[in-house]
Formats: C-alpha cells, structure tokens, sequence
C-alpha cells in the first residue's frame, strides 16, 4: 500500500514543517515509520520513550517549533509520561502521536492494551497534563486532528497534546487533510498598555518579574526597563532572557534568590508579571515574609497567555491576556511618552550584591580541593566553552547551583527542567537541542543520578552524530535530597550510592562513554577538567567528561516550606 493514511499524515507533517519526530517503534506505529522512510523529516530512533520525549522538549525549546513524538501502544505511551509532563509545566509546544490498538479489538483486551478497570482508554493517562486529547476512530478525522493538535498545541500557553491512533487507521486509504490554520496571538490593548506605564513611571519601588515568554523581546524588555531605571527580577525558567550582567538585573527571586532580589521584591509598590506563574520555588512558598507581599504592600500588573494564571497566586490590580512579547512592546512605547528616571543608587546597590555573588562564587571555584567542589566545576566550565554555548542542566546542583551564581554570557542559552523538576532530563535534552542548533556547542550538566536515570541519551548522541558533551557531576549521591535529608533528620539514607561494603559507588561514566563509541574523560586532579572540555570542545564529538564533586548544598536565601514541615511547623 502506497496511499494510506500513514503516507498522509506523513505529508502533512511535511507541510506543517515538520523537519524530526522522535520516537520508538512498535508493531502499533511501524505503517508510520515506513511512510517517514521516504520523507524529509528525520525519524530520531531512541532507546527509551522518556529519551525520545526529553529529546523532542529540547529541540522545541531550541528550534522554536513543536517537538513532534511518536510511541507505541500501552508501555511506549506510558514510557514517555515524564517526559511530556516535563515539556506541558515548563509551557513547551509538543504533538505526540501514539498508536493503539486495533479499533475492531476495542475492549477485547488484545496485546498491550491499557485495561483492566477500563477499555483500550490509554489516553487517559495523558488528560490530566496535556491540551487536548484526540482519540481517532476513522482514518477521515485523522488529517483535522493532527491539525487541531498543531494549532493546540502553539496557540495560547503553549503545551502537549495527543493524537490517540488504532493502528489499523494508519494502514486504511488515505484521506485528504485540511488546510493548515493561522493564528496571530493576542497583544496589550494601548489603552492597558498606558496604564501600566503609567504606573511604573509613578513607582517608588517599581519592579519588573519576567517569567521564561520573553526571550524573542528582551530589547523591549530593556527599554522599558532603562527608561524608568526599574530593576529586574526573574524567575528560573527566565534566566538568560536579559544579560546576567546587565546593571538593572536583580536574579532570580524565591529559594535560590539572593536576598537582595527577595528583599526588593517583598518591598516594592508596583510588580509588573510577564509571564511568570509565581511557582513556588519563584516565590518562597508563597511566604510574604520572605520573597512577595503583593496585595499588601505591592500593586501587581500581571500579564499571561494563559488566563488561568490572572491572579492564579497574587490578586492582579490589572491582570491581562496577551502575548507577553508583544505585550512588553507596546508598554515600552507608551513609556516614550513619560519622563525618564534615574536611579543610581538602586544600581550601586545590584552592581554590589551581583558582584559579590558571582565573586564569592569565583573565589570558591579557585579552589584545588579535590573531588572539586561544584563551584570549581562552574567556574572551569565557564572558562572553557564557547560563550554562546547552550547549556542544558538536569537537577540539583547543575539547575539551582547555575541557576543562582553562574554568570551566563549574552550569547549563552540556559536549558531547565523547572516546573516538573525532572532528573533525568538533562542528557536527552541536551541530543535535541543539539540537531535544533548543530553549529553551536550544547552541554548537558547533570549529576550521577540523572545520568544514571537517562543513559540512553547517549549512544543516541552517537548514532546521531550530535557533538553533546556530557559533564557529570559525580557525587554518587542524589545529593541535594541528601543533604536536605541530613540537615533535617541529622542523617542521610537511601539517598546515596553505595557498594555492599557501604562505600561509595558509581559506575565509571567515562567508560560507558567509551563503550558507546563516544570519547570519554576522567578527571583525576584539579586541572583535568579544563583540558577534558576544551578538548571535547575541538573534537566536536559525543564526549562524556566524569568529574568527582563534593556533596555541598546550594545556598538558600529564600525560603521553602517543607523545611517547616520537617520541624513540624505548620501552616494555620
């Protein structure tokens, strides 16, 4: 068969731009491989759903265009849960495309169906999480909702969808499939746009929160700054959108916030929110004593695509739906008008606390201690790669450590994990961001656990010839839940790697690197680890670079309420 709905919807993925799907294969979604096979669109074969799905999140953050996943029925669609609720919290577009099982055996429980309480209803497991849900029962509906999903999936917050498919509609005749949809998003009424320009421009202590929908509109983010000096705050998933280094830059608020950021927010009288959800991690538990005090003492303008956030945390005294982007443009125009103000006290005071964190961390970094501690390991990095380099972290101390204290250069890209939090993102990831920029240097900073939860990330970096270098920073520990743990309980247990002796244990990562067909290095004193990246980086080959590192915890200037719980304090 020649024509059938699998060589359409390949086509139509073609004609949406489509230029990779990820996935695996299963004898659900094979009609599928086979129409890709004489396509354009490079079929990314992975060795675990959950790697094909961080990898499709990364080359959508990256590229600017939905991830494209396909899976098999039952455990392929189950596989990739964590990754797709990793892409839907941090707002990422993604369209996974899943077979199931044939649409005659509905019920009958056949091979791999999700059953048991329910029939062949696998797409419940995604509904919590995703848009939408398309289930298509007829290979005539399956052009318009592969389009729908494209249109969900990009318009509005951006997230996942699902495209539920009985394989037998795969092998059915093709049909025809719809023209593809355009839609313009929405901006900031003038009239709105005034009022908060207003308002800013009549602040004593006004303060601008970007959250991570900015990107494509940091010079109007910076006009608008610039001309009524207002300093700005950001959440993690903003890091990078202005320069680290620019003078009104604040950092981030919330836990890993320095506490002059939590202290300038508590006090300010006017908030302008640009798309942000004040996670918790953003806002100390939502904690007025430590990071925000909106309602009380600050006004808050908040702005999202997502009308669900409008006050979701924070009454909003103007609380708008609009494209951040272009949102940030108009009020930046309607500042034009209102007289410009100068601050520069308030710009000593950044300039001093920012000094002082990224120094004292530069000054703990000088340190020959060794395993390094994780301070060295940012500072050697920083020195090492290329400054437009996209940096792609897991968690822990590679996310909140980075996060805090590494001052990213202007061309550089900070890649996270932030609303699901998920170890093991990071090395995937990293492969997807790479085919979506494969001239630029993409590294993966991750710790042991999250290497040891995704290794299939790398002979997949190998097949497909992606230069990722993996740097792990091995403290054979989930170290920070492990010194959390310790801070708390006064010991760690079933957070650490051990041997049956009880000494600490991990694989040997560089080896595993090497048995993959990627180049791998072992640090073994101080020094090794400059030379391991700079050689890594002149190869541009997979590498992976195994670094011992001391378990320390990430400072915490904020404020987290499960330390209240564990002393048995409790909210009234």
């Amino acid at each position: 068969m020649t024509d059938t709905s699998a060589h359409a919807l390949v086509r139509q993925l073609e004609d949406l731009g489509v230029t990779h799907v990820f996935g695996t294969c299963g004898h659900t979604n094979i009609a599928v491989l086979d129409a890709l096979a004489d396509s354009r669109i490079r079929f990314v074969i992975a060795r675990h759903e959950q790697a094909a799905a961080h990898a499709a999140d990364g080359y959508a953050r990256v590229s600017g265009k939905p991830g494209v996943l396909l899976v098999h029925v039952g455990p392929g669609l189950t596989n990739a849960t964590t990754g797709v609720l990793t892409a839907v919290l941090d707002s990422v577009p993604m369209v996974v495309i899943s077979g199931d099982v044939p649409s005659y055996y509905h019920g009958r429980h056949p091979h791999q169906e999700i059953n048991l309480h329910a029939d062949a209803d696998q797409a419940a497991v995604f509904r919590p999480f995703v848009k939408r849900v398309w289930n298509v029962g007829r290979a005539q509906d399956l052009g318009r909702a592969v389009e729908r999903a494209f249109w969900t999936a990009t318009t509005g917050r951006p997230g996942a969808v699902l495209v539920n498919v009985p394989m037998d509609v795969f092998s059915r005749p093709a049909e025809p499939y719809p023209a593809i949809s355009r839609a313009e998003p929405p901006g900031l009424p003038a009239d709105v746009a005034e009022r908060i320009a207003a308002a800013l421009a009549g602040a004593e202590r006004p303060l601008i929160y970007a959250g991570g929908g900015l990107r494509d509109a940091a010079d109007a983010l910076l006009r608008l700054a610039e001309r009524f000096d207002v300093p700005i705050a950001h959440s993690l998933m903003a890091k990078g959108t202005v320069p680290d280094a620019h003078p009104l830059v604040l950092g981030m608020t919330g836990f890993w916030g320095l506490e002059l950021t939590n202290d300038y927010a508590r006090e300010a009288d006017v908030v302008l929110a640009l798309g942000t959800r004040f996670a918790e991690t953003d806002s100390s538990s939502w904690d007025p004593r430590f990071t925000w005090a909106l309602g009380d003492k600050g006004r808050l303008l908040q702005i999202d695509l997502d009308p669900a956030e409008i006050g979701r945390n924070y009454p909003a005294e103007i609380g708008a739906v609009a494209d951040a982007a272009l949102a940030i443009r108009a009020i930046a125009a309607a500042a034009a008008a209102h007289p410009a103000v100068s601050r520069p006290a308030l710009r000593e005071r950044i300039r001093a606390a920012r000094s002082e964190l990224f120094g004292a961390s530069r000054e703990r970094g000088s340190s020959d201690d060794f395993p390094l501690r994780p301070e060295r390991i940012l500072a050697d990095l920083r020195d090492s790669v290329p400054p437009d380099t996209i940096l792609v972290t897991d968690v822990g101390w590679n996310k909140n450590g980075v996060a805090q204290c590494y001052e990213l250069p202007p061309e550089g890209r900070f890649i996270t994990p932030g609303g699901a939090s998920t170890m093991g993102f990071g090395p995937a990831a990293a492969v997807g961001a790479q085919l979506a920029a494969p001239d630029r240097t993409v590294l993966a900073l991750i710790g042991d656990g999250g290497m040891g939860a995704q290794l299939p990330a790398v002979p997949l970096a190998v097949e497909l010839g992606a230069p990722v270098i993996f740097v792990v920073m091995n403290n054979r520990s989930h170290g920070t839940i492990s010194d959390l743990q310790s801070a708390h309980f006064g010991r760690s247990h079933g957070c650490d790697f051990t041997d049956p002796a009880g000494r600490p244990y991990s694989p040997d990562f560089a080896a595993l690197g090497r048995a993959c067909g990627a180049d791998g290095h072992t640090v073994a004193a101080p020094g090794d680890l400059r030379t391991a990246l700079r050689q890594a980086v002149a190869d541009r080959r997979p590498a992976v670079i195994d670094v011992p590192m001391v378990n320390e915890p990430v400072p915490t200037p904020g404020h987290w309420n499960i330390k209240d719980i564990y002393q048995g304090v409790f909210p009234a």
